[in-house]
């Protein structure tokens, strides 16, 4: 018996050997996309920190009636202490949540990458084939992503605490929770990772039980104050009801850690049950011959984009609708809103101004669409699919002029979706059924802009590959400059290199169309010159 257990002991840290080079190997490869996740995180509570006290001062019941109600309380949290608020109450009760979803969202990208999107590139095989155990990969990437959320919560902790000058603890508990949930959320990742042959699969598996989990939230925050028995059946509501500021309670975060540990043993426990590249969920075979639309360049961009944008259109769609919802307690809380908002929003119409600022968001997360199609392809460059596609008879530029044109058309089809069911959401707000039509237009009006970045990272991808992550600070400046640029008091060039900031403000001002033909006018030439600096460079990266 003896024997027997010392044999397994031995099998066990088998399993384990070469954790140690795999964890360094992952943060080097990790080098930039870590911190960066770190600092936007950091970055949110920094922005909320500022522009919280910024924009309502000591003046706070416009932001609680807007918070507190039950619309506010479905998109926010469980309005701990906001019959008594504060600075700091309302920046946990109202951006906590999406601090918490942040680091959940981060958590789900970093796992399965370095587990499932591994195994699939055939890398993970290659490793196995050293003094690598079964298990070092798993654990290596849980290793990463415990590390990766303690600095997301370190960097929360020193924004509230040096920055908004907040109580310790409350900022310590809050800092924790963001923490404690993304880690919940890597262990789920890693089940995921053993369910599916494919990493966006995977991450979608991962994303529906984050979806699930703010749902279930929603609905027993939305039925009353403090939240109900749903509330206490999703972990993001674990990681609200600590009740940072209020209650300062730890022990929920214990639900959070128990969570974590069960999950990830449960991902072992199916990591120990299948082959390297097999999965739980079977593939559903395809049809013997393939759709004629497949034979062109166009039915392969169209095939390959078709998930991102179906998903998109119905995130959009969703966010919009819930965008729309709020325009009701904005209304309600009009005479409350302190001077910095009306200046914002338009004091003449303010929930014209508000849509249109929502619109303006959303145009934002279309641009993050059109980023990523581009990225996608670079990955096929790399995967060496791409070289598939070229030894056919097909140009390089009938292939990037595919993938941007379908890119663009997917856009444009989210921008509808988004803007209807914004429409939507305010006409069920207010009872005003012209908003439908005005937000429709309101969401084409700021998809120039969003197009401008879809060319910016076209340029960048066709001349200079390596460099497509400059995209990305298009996008983060555009939502900065957009949404804390008034308070920064940034220049007037600085809102210029801003391609959201010219487009008139529908549904608030009248349409103009000199700005939107500009900005379509900078898109396609940006698109040209990537077609044109594509023909020229050496392919795969």
């Amino acid at each position: 018996m003896a024997s027997d257990r010392a044999i397994e002991s031995r099998g066990r840290r088998d399993e384990l050997v070469g954790v140690g080079i795999l964890t360094r190997f992952l943060l080097r490869v990790d080098r930039l996309r870590g911190p960066a996740w770190v600092a936007g995180i950091g970055a949110m509570a920094l922005y909320v920190s500022i522009a919280v006290p910024a924009a309502y001062g000591d003046d706070l019941e416009g932001a609680v009636q807007v918070f507190s109600g039950p619309v506010g309380r479905l998109l926010t949290g469980p309005a701990h202490g906001l019959d008594e608020p504060t600075v700091e109450r309302l920046i946990a009760g109202g951006y906590g949540l999406y601090l918490m979803a942040l680091s959940a969202l981060m958590s789900i990208l970093l796992v399965v990458r370095h587990t499932r999107a591994e195994e699939q590139s055939g890398r993970a095989e290659l490793v196995r084939a050293s003094a690598v155990g079964r298990q070092a990969g798993l654990v290596a990437a849980l290793v990463v992503a415990v590390l990766t959320n303690l600095g997301a919560g370190a960097a929360v902790f020193v924004v509230l605490v040096v920055v908004g000058g907040f109580a310790v603890v409350g900022s310590a508990l809050l800092a924790s929770a963001v923490a404690a949930v993304g880690l919940a959320f890597g262990a789920v990742a890693a089940v995921t990772a053993q369910l599916s042959q494919h990493a966006r699969v995977a991450s979608g598996l991962a994303g529906g039980v984050l979806g699930a989990a703010f749902v279930l939230r929603g609905g027993g925050d939305l039925a009353q104050v403090g939240g109900n028995l749903l509330s206490w059946l999703s972990p993001l509501g674990w990681g609200q009801q600590t009740g940072p500021y209020v209650l300062d309670r730890w022990w929920p975060l214990l639900l959070l850690l128990v969570f974590a540990v069960v999950t990830t043993a449960v991902a072992f426990a199916l990591a120990e049950r299948r082959d390297l590249g097999a999965s739980f969920l079977a593939d559903r075979p395809g049809p013997a011959r393939a759709h004629p639309s497949l034979g062109s360049v166009w039915g392969l961009a169209w095939r390959l984009q078709r998930p991102s944008i179906v998903g998109w259109t119905a995130s959009l769609a969703v966010a919009g609708f819930v965008f729309g919802l709020f325009a009701e307690p904005l209304g309600d809380a009009a005479e409350d809103l302190p001077e910095v908002l009306e200046e914002l929003f338009g004091a003449e119409d303010l929930v014209a101004g508000y849509l249109a600022v929502m619109a303006f968001l959303l145009a934002v997360m279309v641009a993050v669409q059109g980023v990523l199609a581009v990225q996608a392809l670079l990955a096929e460059e790399a995967s060496g699919r791409g070289s598939t596609v070229l030894a056919t008879p097909v140009s390089r530029t009938a292939l990037l002029l595919a993938s941007t044109v379908t890119a663009a058309g997917g856009m444009a089809a989210a921008s509808v979706a988004a803007g209807a069911a914004s429409g939507v959401g305010a006409a069920v707000a207010t009872g005003d059924a012209d908003h439908v039509g005005d937000l429709v237009l309101a969401q084409l009006n700021v998809l120039p802009p969003a197009l401008v970045v879809l060319g910016a990272a076209t340029l960048l991808y066709g001349a200079w590959p390596r460099t497509l992550g400059v995209a990305w600070v298009v996008v983060g400046w555009g939502f900065v400059a957009g949404t804390f640029g008034e308070l920064l008091g940034l220049p007037g060039w600085a809102h210029a290199l801003d391609p959201f900031d010219h487009p008139a403000q529908m549904p608030l001002e009248p349409f103009a169309a000199i700005p939107v033909v500009a900005l379509a006018a900078v898109a396609v030439a940006a698109v040209g010159l990537g077609a044109a600096a594509f023909r020229r460079r050496e392919y795969e990266v």
